[in-house]
């Protein structure tokens, strides 16, 4: 019963980060905004159900094993990707939203090109 509930309520967290997640995509203004939302959807969406599937079927299940396995590639592999795929853009020239606030990045190369 209480694995039942622990089961539920978990996968309500990944559920609800999810869809969080799904509303920041359509409503973002530039694409690093959209990757922002993007990782967490993936990361803090996928993760709990994962642990969920963890605490449901039991870690030294063929299937809870496989989800531990998962949930940490997920937790290095989706960080790095989403760092590597903003470098790009940002290096490649996309834009930013006009009602960015500063952009740090900028400030930091000519602050080196200066020295």
């Amino acid at each position: 019963m209480t694995t039942e509930v622990i089961v539920a309520i978990l996968a309500g967290v990944g559920w609800v980060f999810s869809l969080s997640g799904v509303l920041g995509i359509v409503r973002m203004p530039d694409v690093y905004s959209r990757v922002q939302y993007s990782t967490k959807t993936i990361t803090m969406g996928a993760l709990p159900a994962l642990v969920a599937l963890v605490v449901g079927e039991g870690p030294v299940t063929q299937y809870g094993g496989r989800a531990l396995v998962i949930a940490a590639l997920l937790g290095v592999v989706n960080p790095a990707a989403s760092h590597a795929l903003l470098r790009a853009a940002y290096k490649s020239g996309v834009p930013q939203w006009e009602g960015a606030v500063r952009d740090d990045a900028r400030a930091r190369a000519r602050k080196s090109a200066s020295r």
